[in-house]
């Protein structure tokens, strides 16, 4: 009973829980809820209490979700794309996207749907070229679509996470001047005040460290939670090395900041109860500063709940603490029990607090000179030597503790596995304390001293740029970091999955544990699609690479490929028609790393045990202008028996060339893109291949990239069955020992070999 929110936040957990699979608002319900409410005020019975936070919280999260203002304005707008004209606030900080669009969410107030005019409050995600901040008034004119789930397996599931927003539809605004600001600032002065005071700090800390944008974003990220500011590259082996938690603003930096805040109140003489005064509504400012990520309002709460007990002259204890912090985060919103920050931040916070003490007693064991030895009679090398393992053994058991804490979340989440944050921590963490404490007296004196403002950028740049390397160290470490699939997936041994790249291409092939990549989509969608991908399947090295042409949407990911995934062979068209990604990618490929090989007809390559491909076309001889005349044309045979054709983007004049060769094209299965002039699948060629199954690329525009339905309806009076990818999404194609099973990632559809 001396940790009562221990017992509460399991209760409003386990209601929440039964509400988001059940939701329901009855008068069964309710009644219980006043009944247990009733009888706990009367005889303090604790399992009527529990009962009734269970049932409180159950309710809250059923009305949070049924039929919400966002439910009601995705069923108005419809499945397909409308026209509309809104005005609302926006309620986020807009992140500015690499092609200049703004991304924010924001609250309407009216809305006008053709000739429908309503009011609402529901809240839907903007995309639009303009410079809105935090708590403007907007008038804008786009056009509201659903949410697209995900089209590839591994991606980030945005409707997912936008749903637990309360967020169904997105808005986009195609001209800047489509929108316009009615009000500047009108709403949210707290937020408003807090973007202003970030957007001032961020100038400050970035003061003569304008030629290193790496130390800034670091600088900036750890200290203000400003990772959108963040090269990914840069982030990532954080993650790899599981010190990303330096750029989640949470009990590290909260804590910094209530000592330094406190140490200025000890410099003022400020009684202890008027200083806790002041600090606690500081400390929620600065949580809103660094955007009221759950990790931040968490550490505020349990800061304001310990400091509290000031005020009333008692030990505040941690434990209950965290708990308190978890139930009035839920109580505001309890959707955020479903997110990972949620989840992890509490996770970590409640492992340190439950391990690290009984670790650290272990720990400083091992260090400690003899107890029954007087202090006196200890060398002073002794003392020091006991004075560090002390610190040592408190830092490893912090961290080993944070670490448990962690493990299954990050794993099941991002895939990943890393023993080497153990050690990481260890060093970085102690380095990026100074980091922090640097960056807050770059702040502090920035009003009364701009040279000693930039004295202290400039001692950080030494710092953060050792935080750099000492991550980018760990993280190169063999075995510090690994992916892994989750163990609740399975896949067949033999397997290709064709990625939705839109106009590009990127399958991967695994064939009895070997993995191979023909062509690896775009440049800029690799991220979330080929790397997402390849991760959440455990992959951290791909046996070889084979690169049908030139095309950006084909190739433009390979160079960041090559570089993460380490592959032992790369295979190139031989052709001289050489686009400009084509030479990019050549030249990113130092002297003494593998250097692509080229492929021509009659090669044939190994890519697993019975799995093999034969390459068919192009022959060195032909004159070609333009890449997609002269891809690389490949036959995979599976046990000799199953063939898949990967025609890549070739047209009418490669496949008539392919033809006259006179080699024996019939395939169970054609992957296809679609040639630059929209001519391909030919009626000669498809009775010459015969598949039974054939996945093709597609999309509205350009016009060259979609199917027609002329072709699509001449596929269906073949009896062929069609995967067209802007329908499907991704496609996996399974091989057992004697058929074989296509299924479609986003809807669902599955094809077997044997349905013909």
């Amino acid at each position: 009973m001396r940790q009562p929110f221990v017992g509460l936040v399991l209760a409003a957990i386990i209601g929440i829980v039964a509400a988001d699979y059940f939701p329901a608002i009855t008068a069964p319900i309710l009644f219980i809820a006043i009944l247990g409410g009733l009888a706990g005020l009367r005889w303090s019975f604790a399992p009527l209490v529990f009962a009734l936070v269970g049932t409180t919280f159950f309710a809250l999260h059923s009305a949070r979700i049924i039929n919400t203002p966002a439910d009601e304005l995705a069923q108005i707008a419809g499945a397909q794309p409308r026209p509309a004209s809104v005005t609302g606030i926006v309620t986020t900080e807009p992140k500015i996207e690499t092609n200049g669009n703004a991304s924010f969410l924001m609250r309407l107030h009216k809305v006008k749907i053709a000739d429908q005019d309503f009011e609402t409050n529901a809240t839907v995600f903007v995309r639009w070229r303009g410079q809105p901040n935090v708590g403007d008034e907007l008038a804008l004119f786009g056009t509201f679509q659903p949410i697209e789930p995900p089209r590839n397996p591994g991606e980030f599931d945005m409707r997912a996470y936008l749903a637990r927003r309360d967020v169904k539809n997105l808005f986009i605004v195609r001209y800047p001047e489509n929108g316009r600001i009615l009000a500047p600032g009108s709403g949210f002065s707290i937020l408003r005040a807090a973007a202003r005071s970030r957007e001032w700090m961020q100038r400050i800390l970035s003061r003569d460290l304008e030629d290193s944008p790496d130390v800034v974003g670091l600088i900036c990220g750890t200290s203000l939670g400003l990772r959108h500011q963040t090269r990914d590259d840069i982030e990532e082996p954080f993650q790899q090395t599981g010190t990303l938690h330096l750029f989640a603003v949470a009990g590290l930096h909260v804590g910094i900041v209530a000592r330094l805040l406190w140490t200025f109140a000890m410099v003022l003489r400020l009684p202890r109860k008027a200083a806790t005064a002041l600090i606690i509504p500081l400390l929620f400012f600065y949580a809103a500063i660094t955007g009221l990520h759950t990790a931040s309002v968490r550490a505020a709460v349990m800061s304001a709940l310990l400091l509290g007990g000031i005020f009333f002259d008692r030990k505040v204890l941690a434990l209950n603490s965290l708990a308190a912090a978890a139930s009035l985060i839920l109580l505001f919103d309890s959707n955020q029990l479903f997110t990972s920050g949620f989840q992890l931040s509490f996770a970590v916070v409640g492992a340190i607090v439950l391990l690290a003490d009984p670790m650290f007693v272990r720990f400083e064991r091992i260090v400690a000179p003899d107890p029954f030895l007087p202090r006196l009679l200890l060398s002073r090398m002794r003392r020091i030597y006991a004075a560090v393992g002390r610190g040592l053994a408190r830092g490893a058991s912090v961290s080993l503790a944070a670490w448990i804490g962690s493990l299954l979340l990050i794993y099941w989440y991002f895939y990943l596995v890393t023993p080497v944050s153990l050690f990481a921590n260890l060093v970085v963490v102690p380095i990026a304390y100074f980091v922090l404490a640097l960056a807050m007296l770059s702040l502090i004196t920035a009003p009364i001293s701009s040279g000693l403002s930039i004295l202290f950028n400039n001692a950080n740049w030494l710092m953060s740029r050792a935080v750099l390397g000492l991550v980018h160290f760990f993280a190169m470490l063999p075995g510090g970091h690994v992916y892994l699939p989750r163990f609740t997936e399975r896949h067949a041994p033999t397997t290709i999955t064709v990625l939705d790249e839109g106009t590009g291409a990127a399958a991967h092939i695994r064939a009895n544990n070997y993995d191979w990549l023909i062509d690896c989509g775009s440049q800029r969608s690799y991220e979330h699609t080929l790397k997402s991908f390849l991760q959440s399947r455990g992959i951290n090295r791909v046996e070889g690479i084979l690169l049908t042409h030139g095309d950006a949407q084909h190739i433009g990911g390979a160079a960041d490929t090559i570089a993460d995934f380490a592959p032992r062979e790369i295979y190139d068209n031989p052709l001289d028609v050489r686009s400009a990604v084509q030479r990019r990618l050549s030249d990113a490929l130092q002297p003494g790393k593998t250097k692509p090989r080229h492929l021509i007809r009659g090669d044939s390559l190994l890519f697993g045990r019975n799995v093999h491909a034969e390459i068919l076309y192009p022959t060195t001889n032909i004159k070609v202008t333009a890449a997609d005349d002269a891809p690389l044309i490949v036959q995979l045979v599976f046990d000799e028996e199953i063939r898949v054709l990967f025609e890549s983007d070739a047209g009418a004049k490669a496949e008539a060339a392919l033809l006259e060769t006179g080699d024996n094209l019939q395939s169970d299965i054609l992957i296809k893109g679609q040639h630059h002039s929209g001519g391909s699948g030919t009626p000669r060629f498809l009775e010459a291949v015969k598949p039974k199954l054939i996945i093709a690329t597609s999309r509205e525009s350009p016009v060259a990239e979609q199917i027609t339905e002329e072709w699509a309806n001449e596929i269906a009076h073949r009896g062929i069955k069609l995967f067209r990818q802007d329908q499907t999404g991704a496609v996996e194609v399974q091989f057992g020992d004697e058929e074989w099973t296509a299924r479609a990632y986003l809807s669902g559809e599955t094809f077997r070999s044997s349905s013909r």
